[in-house]
């Protein structure tokens, strides 16, 4: 799939991702998982070169929900000691591409050698002006939900606003991704047709694209099909076609 068929006039500006699939993948290998979770690194490597040459501005990765930690511990002391050495070694490529990164979710639960190399990254990239790559690390959609309700409900009660100021816009504004356009591509791999808890409120007008493609093989041409699939759409946002033409 060649990336020159792309429309760069009709970019999606942010693409969320459900990178799934890493466990099956180093199953048919024979392997124990954490092989499938290292191999899906070049995946991570390959998107977001290729979301970075299109153009766009941001880019959301799936790396660990709230659910997760209750996999086995060693799978999960596997993936945590996995990430810091990926993040530590992918800063320098960060920064030579203009990357900015973040996170979203409860940075809190994360080991402290990896709070602290995930915190370093970010505070090293907060300049660059490119993309920015979001991992969605210890997150979930209900968990920001549910702690951005329970903001706006302090803050009614002690006064500050009232029953009337509580809308979509400051919902937007409490939820962690506030800092973001909402994703109007969301991408999942592996063939599971499934959203797992990753960006509920955001993704209430996001093009929802599944590809059977195991994440560890998922690479440029894949995403070059998944944004013309998109780009073959027509968002109508509850209006009809005949309005959006006329």
């Amino acid at each position: 799939m060649s990336k020159e068929r792309i429309d760069q006039s009709r970019l999606p500006k942010h693409i969320a991702i459900i990178m799934d699939g890493n466990g099956r993948w180093a199953k048919e290998k024979g392997k124990f998982r954490i092989f499938g979770h290292e191999n899906g690194v070049k995946a991570v490597r390959e998107v977001s070169e290729g979301c970075a040459e299109l153009g766009i501005e941001c880019l959301t990765l799936y790396a660990f929900s709230t659910e997760n930690w209750n996999r086995p511990k060693i799978e999960v002391n596997a993936l945590m000691t996995l990430l810091v050495k990926t993040i530590k070694s992918e800063t320098k490529t960060l920064m030579k591409n203009g990357i900015k990164l973040d996170a979203i979710g409860v940075r809190s639960n994360l080991p402290k050698d990896c709070r602290r190399e995930l915190e370093e990254a970010i505070d090293a990239t907060k300049n660059n002006t490119g993309m920015t790559l979001i991992l969605a690390l210890s997150y979930s959609a209900k968990w920001d939900i549910v702690n951005a309700t329970k903001t706006i409900a302090q803050k009614a009660l002690n006064g500050e606003i009232t029953l009337e100021d509580v809308d979509e816009e400051l919902i937007d504004k409490t939820l962690t991704t506030h800092k973001y356009p909402h994703p109007e591509l969301m991408i999942r791999t592996s063939g599971e047709l499934r959203i797992s808890n990753f960006l509920l409120w955001e993704i209430a007008y996001s093009e929802l694209y599944f590809t059977t493609v195991l994440w560890p093989d998922y690479r440029k041409e894949h995403l070059y099909e998944a944004i013309l699939d998109f780009q073959g759409r027509e968002r109508r946002f509850g209006k009809t076609s005949e309005q959006l033409s006329s």
